[in-house]
């Protein structure tokens, strides 16, 4: 195990970030040098905290299984390569989730029972980091082909997840992605300030150098049909994501000015990343008011800030999660706890119990203020409170209240696979979907999740395509999509 007492004189310690006042004035990660770099003079002893548990619920707490006391005890003992084998293991990209993932392992870390977990994920980030940084991280190009062709539809996280593994198998695999550059979601709805793109784009170069091939800028069901897809390879892995937000059709959703939260943020992503945006949406200068408190909005928030919006609130028709973890969610279940985001801690107001009622708008058509009330939970429903409406200004309202499913025209319409009661791509335990060499994996199948579910998903559906290709896999077992763990 790593340090035996490492949990008893030693504190919890996470990564410094930069000052708000300056790292407000850019688009650069929040911490200075990166993550990884920020971590390394007092990674060593965060990872001696970890007590190498008879029972590691950390595992349960994680979708991909990480083997998280394996890889804190060689970070302790200054293994770095050994720390870097071990994490790859289980995760393509844990420089990706270990900046982007709300760290489920944490709330199930046995510690966090009556202490502050270990940092799982900012050990996670330095290993990464430190690996690219001395070379550790090469392309494995597979030894041998196999002589099949697999078509993947989508380059977010469980797109690229299931295509590295396909092509280190030894299959020809091709990536579809309708934006000019892949990375889905990664490039064009993460804003900088959490990951920059740096990172997405050498893990590319690594998955190029391997064999696979990235086909951007095709648009898949206009472009290239479905059926051309499944004549043309072996098997065919939708990873295309949940890309259908959720909407607000109440009085005065017609007003400019309204805005769903992934119109906004790519625009600024783009505009950040030097490219020109024509017409870009803009929060210079607005009072901006942002519907829904998850991450997507948290994105937003920070993005507000960089744009230098006159005002930003943020609404939430839930209450306010308290600060302890509540009784009917103990541990290692994932709690409701009010958290705090770099972006948060920028600025803003966070208002709970509310909902939007109408917007408001000006002479010219565009939104000038909305109508909100304020709710409390009766009989499992939401009742408005007597005489609380009131009015705040809005020239700017963006959506963030999350999606409901992939898009069901296209691609989805021309394979003829079958829809759940959930708006989802309907799938077996072998990722197959309705139509027999038609996978899924992802949000696609799953619906809106974890940058980790997507992940493991990607990983599962490859070793259930190589499976269904050749008979066998040395790929890591499927996880069967109706299991889920215990804390997710």
């Amino acid at each position: 195990m790593a340090d035996p007492k490492g949990f008893l004189k030693d504190g919890r310690e996470v990564a410094t970030r930069r000052p708000v006042e300056e790292r407000v004035q850019d688009w650069n990660e929040v911490y200075p040098e990166g993550a990884g770099r920020s971590l390394l003079p007092i990674i060593t002893k965060q990872a001696g905290r970890c007590m190498d548990c008879g029972i590691p619920f950390c595992h349960q707490g994680c979708p991909l299984g990480n083997i998280i006391p394996e890889w804190n005890d060689l970070v302790w003992r200054d293994d770095w390569d050994g720390a870097i084998e071990r994490l790859h293991a289980t995760n393509n990209f844990p420089e990706f989730t270990g900046r982007l993932c709300p760290a489920p392992c944490e709330t199930a870390c046995v510690l966090g029972i009556n202490q502050d977990p270990v940092t799982i994920k900012n050990v996670e980030v330095a290993i990464a980091d430190r690996a690219w940084e001395s070379g550790m991280v090469r392309p494995q190009p597979p030894e041998w082909l196999t002589g099949r062709t697999v078509a993947v539809v989508g380059s977010g996280p469980a797109g690229l997840a299931a295509a590295q593994q396909l092509t280190r198998a030894g299959h020809t695999v091709a990536i579809y992605e309708r934006a000019d550059k892949p990375g889905g979601l990664l490039r064009y709805g993460i804003p900088e300030f959490k990951m920059e793109k740096k990172y997405l784009d050498r893990r590319l170069d690594q998955m190029r150098r391997e064999g696979t091939v990235f086909r951007s800028g095709v648009d898949v069901g206009r472009e290239v049909t479905g059926e051309q897809l499944v004549e043309r390879f072996d098997a065919v892995v939708l990873a295309m994501g949940s890309t259908v937000a959720r909407d607000l059709p109440i009085p005065g959703r017609e007003h400019g000015g309204i805005h769903q939260a992934m119109e906004f943020l790519p625009q600024s992503n783009r505009a950040s990343l030097g490219q020109t945006v024509e017409d870009q949406i803009v929060a210079t200068g607005k009072h901006v008011v942002i519907i829904g408190g998850g991450d997507t909005g948290a994105d937003c928030l920070g993005t507000a800030h960089r744009q230098r919006a006159a005002s930003v609130t943020q609404l939430e028709i839930m209450p306010r999660p308290g600060d302890d973890r509540p009784a009917g969610q103990p541990w290692p279940t994932y709690p409701m706890l009010f958290r705090v985001s770099s972006a948060h801690e920028e600025g803003g107001e966070r208002v709970y119990s509310v909902s939007t009622k109408e917007f408001l708008a000006d002479d010219d058509g565009n939104v000038r203020a909305l109508r909100l009330a304020e709710v409390e939970m009766k009989d499992g429903k939401f009742s408005e409170v007597e005489g609380s409406e009131r009015e705040i200004p809005a020239e700017l309202v963006l959506f963030a209240m999350g999606f409901t499913g992939p898009e069901q025209d296209g691609i989805v319409a021309q394979l003829g696979v079958e829809i759940d009661d959930r708006g989802n791509i309907r799938r077996d335990d072998a990722y197959m979907s309705t139509q027999p060499g038609v996978f899924v994996a992802g949000d696609a199948g799953r619906g809106q999740s974890l940058i980790v579910w997507a992940i493991a998903e990607g990983r599962a559906a490859a070793a259930a395509v190589d499976t269904y290709l050749t008979g066998s896999t040395t790929l890591p077992a499927p996880i069967p999509p109706t299991e889920r763990p215990l804390v997710v």
